[in-house]
């Protein structure tokens, strides 16, 4: 089985792209701490590649910034490319099919605590549409 989970947080803007048939790719590079050591010292990161597609790139690409904390869940993916020395090259990365943006809504995401105060909201009954 090939699954995967990770937390973490966005080492740099996400970058979207199209393919030549329209489908919105996006990238990034999640930031996932390692476990402390049993003596308590924090480890380095490690750097995990990421790749979503269609209108899971879209909304990350619009919600999430360097810095931003989510939880990518997916299938770890290896592929290869020749160079423009004619090398072959081998990239793995995780391909997200469901991305879950946690960090709050003042770091710039749209999902905040869902029973946060509200602001009262006025609404005028001819602007009712019934």
């Amino acid at each position: 089985m090939n699954r995967v989970i990770l937390i973490g947080h966005l080492a740099r803007d996400p970058e979207m792209r199209y393919t030549p048939n329209g489908t919105a790719v996006t990238t990034f590079t999640l930031a996932v701490n390692r476990p402390k050591t049993k003596e308590g010292v924090e480890q380095q990161p490690d750097w995990i590649n990421c790749v979503v597609w269609q209108k899971t790139a879209e909304n990350c690409a619009n919600f999430l910034r360097k810095g931003s904390k989510a939880l990518v869940e997916g299938r770890i993916q290896t592929r290869s490319f020749d160079d423009k020395e004619g090398n072959k090259r081998y990239v793995t990365e995780v391909v997200g099919e469901n991305v879950h943006f946690l960090s709050p809504k003042n770091q710039g995401n749209l999902f905040d605590e869902p029973f946060s105060p509200r602001p009262p909201v006025n609404i005028n009954d001819d602007d009712l549409p019934f």
